[in-house]
C-alpha cells in the first residue's frame, strides 16, 4: 500500500511532477496567470515569466496549456526543449509543430515562408489564437530569439498573429534586456517571486485537499509550517519536496502529525549539497558563466538587474 493511502489519501499530495491540478495560485501566481491570459486573449504578442528554479514556472505553464487547449477558438503550441543548434533545426521544428508538411530539401527559408503562411491561415482566414509556449528559454540560443523576434514582427493592423509566452530561469532576463529590438516588444514581464509563510501554509492544504485529505485533525502544525517555510525559503518544489520526506516518514515512524520537533529532526537528517559557491542568485548561464540575478525583493548585486526587477510586477 502507499504511503499517502495510510494517511487517507487518494493521490499522492506532494508529487514535483507539474500536474495543473495541484497549481497552487499564490497571489503571484494567480496575477501572472491571469494577466498572461489577458494578453493572450487581446493578441498583445510576446509576454515573458521569469522565476528562480522550483519557482512553479513549469507547472503554470501546464496549467496555462489545459485552459487554453480547451479553448477551440485557440490553436496552443508548446516546446519544453528549447535547444536547436541551427536556424533550420528550430524552424523544422515549428513547422512539425504547426502541422507543416515539409520536404526534406527545404531550406530555412522555406520553412520561415510556410510558418508565415500558417500563421495568416490559422490566425488571420480562420480567427484563431496562434500561442506559443516555450519553457526553459534561458537555454534559447540568440539566434532563435532574433527569429522569433522577425514572427513577432507578423501581424495585423489590430493585433499580433503569433501570441509568443517565453517561461524561463532568471538568467534569461538579463539577456533578452541587452536586446532591444526583442525587449521593446515584451508586452507582459513577470517574475515569480517564492512564498510567503502564510502561503506556504495555504499550498500545504491545498495539495493534501487536492489528493483527498478530509480529516479534521491537520497533518501539520503551524509551528512545523513556520519551519518548513524557513527552511525552504518558501520555494514551491522544496516545500513539496521537503512535505513529501515528510510524510513518508510519518507512516514510517508510525506518527499522527508532523510537528516542529518531527520537522526539525527530518531538516538535520537531510543530505547538504556541497557549497559550490552557487547559491540562487549566482548559478551557470548557458555560456559556462554565472548570472547574478533573483527575483524581487532578493539581495544580489547587479545595479543593472536590479533596475530591471523593480521596473517589473509593477
Amino acid at each position: 500500500m502507499s504511503y499517502y493511502k495510510v494517511l487517507g489519501l487518494s493521490k499522492e499530495p506532494f508529487s514535483t511532477s507539474p500536474d495543473p491540478s495541484f497549481f497552487f495560485l499564490s497571489r503571484e501566481h494567480k496575477a501572472a496567470f491571469y494577466r498572461l491570459q489577458i494578453a493572450i486573449n487581446l493578441k498583445r504578442g510576446l509576454s515573458v515569466i521569469i522565476g528562480d528554479v522550483g519557482t512553479g514556472k513549469t507547472t503554470m505553464s501546464r496549467k496555462l496549456s489545459r485552459v487554453l487547449t480547451a479553448d477551440r477558438n485557440v490553436s496552443f503550441h508548446m516546446i519544453l526543449n528549447p535547444y536547436f543548434k541551427t536556424e533550420k533545426q528550430f524552424l523544422s521544428r515549428l513547422a512539425t509543430l504547426f502541422h507543416i508538411d515539409m520536404s526534406p530539401r527545404a531550406t530555412a527559408l522555406d520553412c520561415i515562408e510556410a510558418v508565415e503562411r500558417f500563421l495568416f491561415r490559422r490566425g488571420v482566414e480562420d480567427g484563431q489564437t496562434v500561442v506559443l509556449l516555450v519553457d526553459e528559454a534561458q537555454i534559447l540560443p540568440d539566434f532563435v530569439l532574433e527569429q522569433l523576434r522577425i514572427l513577432l514582427n507578423y501581424e495585423t493592423n489590430e493585433y499580433k498573429i503569433l501570441q509568443l509566452v517565453l517561461v524561463g530561469q532568471m538568467e534569461l532576463l538579463p539577456r533578452i534586456s541587452r536586446m532591444s529590438n526583442f525587449w521593446d516588444r515584451i508586452a507582459l514581464k513577470y517574475v515569480l517571486n517564492p512564498l510567503g509563510e502564510d502561503e506556504v501554509k495555504e499550498m500545504i492544504e491545498f495539495r493534501l485537499r487536492q489528493a483527498g485529505y478530509t480529516a479534521d485533525q491537520p497533518l501539520f502544525t503551524d509551528s512545523a509550517i513556520n519551519l518548513i517555510w524557513q527552511h525552504t525559503q518558501g520555494y514551491p518544489r522544496k516545500v513539496s519536496l521537503f512535505c513529501h520526506n515528510s510524510l513518508e516518514n510519518l507512516v514510517m515512524y508510525d506518527r499522527q502529525v508532523v510537528d516542529e520537533d518531527f520537522a526539525r529532526r527530518l531538516i538535520e537528517k537531510e543530505v547538504k549539497p556541497v557549497d559550490s559557491g552557487w547559491g540562487p542568485a549566482s548559478r551557470p548561464s548557458g555560456d559556462g558563466s554565472s548570472s547574478d540575478c533573483r527575483a524581487v525583493g532578493a539581495k544580489h548585486t547587479d545595479t543593472a538587474t536590479d533596475k530591471i526587477l523593480s521596473e517589473i510586477n509593477r
